[in-house]
């Protein structure tokens, strides 16, 4: 358990281990989410990146990849087509 300060601003700080282990660095941003009346941080950075992980699942299947490697050879003609060569 670790406890942290409210300031008269109403401001926080995380302590040490908290950052660390939600991978927040300076200038990082959190989002708070509230539920049951409990009060849950996270890093927005990676709570943004899950979503958008979610939202892509499947989609290199139904693109017609069937492999990593299929993509990369695919993103390989199309760099070779932009770039000219």
């Amino acid at each position: 358990m670790e406890v942290a300060k409210v300031s008269s601003k109403g401001q926080i700080t995380l302590p040490i281990a908290v950052r660390k282990k939600l991978q927040l660095k300076t200038g990082d941003k959190i989002v708070i989410q509230e539920e049951n009346g409990r009060f849950y941080f996270d890093n927005a950075a990676l709570v943004a990146f899950q979503h958008v992980q979610k939202a892509f699942e499947g989609a290199a299947a139904e693109a017609g990849f069937a492999s990593e490697e299929d993509m990369q050879d695919y993103m390989k003609e199309i760099r070779k087509e932009v770039r000219g060569y």
